[in-house]
Order: C-alpha cells, then structure tokens, then sequence
C-alpha cells in the first residue's frame, strides 16, 4: 500500500541525445495528478558537447521551476551500439548532475521496470504506456504530447510513486536471514 505523503513532486527523466523526455507528477496525500511534461529537443543540435551542456541547462532550468523532491530516471539498457550507450550514459549522468546540483535525489529504474510499473508487461509499447498514463492521471487526449519520450518521462516518476511505501526489493538480500537482520521492524513475534 503506497504511503499517504503531504504533497510531493516527481520530476521523471527519459534521457536521450536527441530527444529528452520529463514529466512531473504531484502527489497530495496518496493521489498523483500530472504538472507538466515535454521534451528537451536537441535534434538542430549537431556538437555532442554543445547537447550535453543544453540538457545540463534545460533540466537545472526545469527543477527550478518546479521544484521537485525527487529525480526518478530511466537507466540506460544495454545495446549493440557502443557510441550510442556512451553518449546516452553521458546525456543521463548530466541529468544526474543538475538534480544533485540542487541537493534532489535521484532513483534509476530500468526500462523493463518502469513499462512493468505502468501496464503490468514489460514488454509494452511506448503507446501502451503513455496510453495507460493518458487513463491513470485522467490526461485529456488533447494534452498528450507528439512526442513518446515525454510520456516515457512521467512514466518514470509515476513508476517512482508506484514504489513509494513499499519495501525496496532491490537491497539485494543474500539470504531470508540477511533480511531479518536489515529488517528487524519486519518480523512478527
């Protein structure tokens, strides 16, 4: 059961080089509402150094806007491009830096993850999820973006607010007796 929270702000990352999506989702008490979501869009952009100061920029910009308690971002899958993971590391590691910049703490979570959270498949289409994001947070069909990676965005916060309260399952417990004692809270008498 997610825990009742006064209010909080999530600000989700979907990092990319050419386009990067974010989304914001407020949560009062234990119900979310969307605040905003978009792109950073560096397609005209050509210098890989020149993209990674513009997103540094864009996304200091964005936290001060909004002011979000927590960063939750996509991490980066692995695939047969080396080149492409490096500059998507590098796009999600100045992300990074802008929130711890401004003292907000990040949680990664794996595509695989986040597609789960939202329609129960890991294997979900982008249109799936911002369509199931689209039914969640009551987002009129007028407010969807054009562009998939802002619902990828506000799928990582909404998947962040899905784990809050609940016990984090990758602590990586080496046994159930490794558990109770990290957990002694946890067990009945």
């Amino acid at each position: 059961m997610i825990q009742p929270v006064k209010e909080k702000i999530i600000l989700g990352i979907d990092p990319g080089t050419t386009v990067m999506g974010y989304g914001l989702i407020k949560i009062i008490g234990t119900k979310p509402e969307m605040v905003a979501m978009g792109i950073i869009d560096m397609r005209k952009q050509r210098d890989h150094y020149l993209k990674l100061k513009y997103i540094h920029e864009r996304v200091l910009s964005i936290i001060d806007s909004y002011h979000p308690d927590e960063l939750a971002i996509e991490a980066p899958f692995f695939g047969k491009n080396v080149q492409s993971m490096l500059k998507l590391g590098r796009a999600q590691g100045v992300a990074m830096a802008a929130a711890l910049i401004r003292d907000v703490p990040i949680t990664e979570y794996a595509p695989l993850k986040i597609k789960m959270a939202i329609t129960g498949n890991g294997q979900a289409s982008k249109e799936q999820v911002a369509d199931m994001l689209q039914r969640m947070l009551r987002i009129p069909k007028n407010e969807m973006p054009t562009f998939m990676d802002a619902t990828d965005g506000l799928a990582a916060a909404y998947c962040h607010f899905l784990q809050m309260g609940r016990p984090n399952i990758e602590k990586g417990y080496s046994s159930w007796k490794d558990f109770m004692a990290k957990n002694p809270d946890k067990i009945k008498k």
